[in-house]
């Protein structure tokens, strides 16, 4: 098949630190090019991939100081991707609705997968609307405040199988935190259960802009207790070694995750996870086997004491058989042919797999 992928310009794809959405853009789209499809990506010009880049912007707009209107490079794109959409079997998105309307004026088939939290009240008139639009969820709860949405499938995110391993060289040390720092992640309920188990506790995270006044005015003063160490944002290769060296990674969330990439880096490593039980976390970790599902502080204080009933290679094994990037992009490909099959059509091009 002939698929355009099409990626945030927030970040590079993939992004040289932070940025779930265009590292899972990365993730598929390299899978999609090694099971033998022809794969463009629209980026940002500082993107790295196997598959065609159509650079539209020429560096990740988070790394542009002159940037002040985002949307304007996001409106360019969209025009660029439907201008030459005949060249493609399906047209896969990545930006929320923004294609809806521009989209659903032609006629090749396309999808959104949506990334992010659907629980807003300005959303429920765009579904409304736009009801022909097709959509893919990244967990089964991310649907919930949109019953009336075009689902077209519940797919996982995934991993590249080998990119993170375990370091059984490195003997675990520390509770981690791993992600960024805002108000709904709880970087402050993660120091607080480290506190209370009498164990230190390694932050790696991003603070936005967004969220710097939050951080400068509670999580801050925080830092300066003697067993947190607040490390900032790491990069994919240091996380292998990070997350080998922790119990366990805490997600004490306070919001309903859409999916939790941080988790399935966690399984990867053979890391063990105790998160509350919100959002997508039940449908991610297996109660004790990939690590805890919990309600409260003292829950999570209690599954600290538990760990040693988890086994780590499990831990991995789950990680391979759920959260690869290979069955990520397999799942899409039954996802796009049904498309075709819906509307009639054979692909562009057929291209031999295997």
């Amino acid at each position: 098949m002939r698929i355009a992928q099409i990626a945030p310009l927030h970040e590079a794809v993939p992004p040289k630190l932070y940025g779930g959405t265009e590292r899972v853009v990365s993730y598929l789209t390299e899978a999609l090019v090694e099971l033998g499809h022809d794969v463009t990506l629209f980026a940002s010009g500082d993107s790295i991939t196997t598959a065609q880049l159509e650079a539209v912007w020429p560096q990740a707009l988070r790394l542009d100081p002159k940037i002040r209107d985002t949307l304007a490079p996001h409106m360019l794109m969209l025009e660029q991707v439907c201008q030459r959409a005949d060249e493609f079997d399906i047209l896969h998105g990545h930006l929320d609705y923004y294609p809806f309307s521009l989209f659903g004026r032609q006629s090749t088939p396309f999808l959104t997968t949506l990334h992010g939290r659907l629980d807003l009240p300005e959303l429920q008139p765009v579904f409304n609307l736009f009801t022909q639009a097709q959509v893919v969820s990244i967990s089964d709860s991310q649907r919930s405040p949109l019953p009336q949405a075009n689902w077209l499938s519940t797919i996982y995110h995934g991993l590249p199988e080998k990119m993170l391993m375990p370091r059984p060289d490195i003997q675990p040390g520390y509770l981690a935190f791993l992600g960024r720092i805002s108000p709904e992640k709880r970087v402050d309920t993660a120091i607080s259960i480290a506190a209370k188990c009498g164990l230190p506790i390694k932050i790696a995270a991003k603070i936005d802009r967004a969220d710097q006044a939050y951080y400068d005015e509670q999580i801050k003063p925080l830092m300066s207790q003697p067993h947190v160490e607040y490390i900032g944002e790491i990069s994919e290769a240091e996380k292998a070694a990070f997350l080998s060296g922790a119990h366990a990674l805490l997600f004490p969330i306070d919001w309903p995750e859409p999916f939790g990439l941080v988790m399935i880096e966690a399984m990867a490593c053979g890391t063990p996870v105790i998160a509350f039980k919100r959002g997508s976390v039940p449908e991610v970790i297996d109660h004790g086997v990939t690590g805890f599902l919990v309600s409260d502080e003292m829950e999570a204080v209690a599954a600290v004491k538990r760990l040693h009933t988890v086994s780590r290679d499990t831990v991995r094994q789950q990680f391979e058989a759920r959260f690869t990037a290979q069955r990520m992009a397999e799942d899409y490909i039954v996802a796009y042919e049904h498309l075709l099959h819906q509307q009639r059509r054979t692909v562009l091009r057929e291209v031999a797999v295997g």
